[in-house]
């Protein structure tokens, strides 16, 4: 599907897993409040981390334990959008206001071993997107995610 909605929106100091919060202020180098443990897990490029609460169902399958959002570090965790679908340089409207565009998959790192010792391997293919902000404003659960 082209669009879907946004089921939480998360932050945290750095590291794993994010918080869910009301609503959150997305600017160029991400949402304010986000941080990054490492240099590499930031930056223009990767502002803004997408993941699927359908990849949560398969590795929920494969004994992960993930109940909450945020469990992957992700800042939006979102329903219904086709990750198949997308591609990088992809463009995606995050309500009326917010966009951003697919900057590459997510490369799952070892900070996830911590979850379960299978990873990093375990989400290849379901690990999500890192995306760059085109235009900021404020994401909130409920929104609609696009592609445009």
């Amino acid at each position: 599907m082209t669009s879907g909605v946004v089921l939480a929106v998360c932050l945290g100091p750095g590291g794993i897993p994010k918080t869910p919060v009301e609503s959150a202020v997305v600017e160029e180098l991400g949402l304010v409040g986000d941080a990054h443990r490492f240099h590499l897990h930031g930056g223009a490029n990767r502002a803004v981390c997408l993941f699927a609460i359908e990849d949560y169902a398969t590795l929920r399958r494969d004994g992960v334990p993930c109940a909450d959002p945020g469990t992957f570090g992700e800042n939006l965790l979102t329903e219904g959008l086709d990750y198949a679908a997308l591609r990088p340089g992809d463009e995606l409207a995050v309500g009326d206001e917010v966009r951003i565009a697919i900057h590459d998959v997510r490369e799952p790192c070892g900070t996830l071993r911590k979850l379960d010792r299978r990873f990093p391997d375990l989400m290849l293919g379901r690990s999500g997107f890192v995306c760059r902000v085109l235009r900021g404003g404020t994401v909130r659960a409920g929104m609609t995610i696009a592609i445009r």
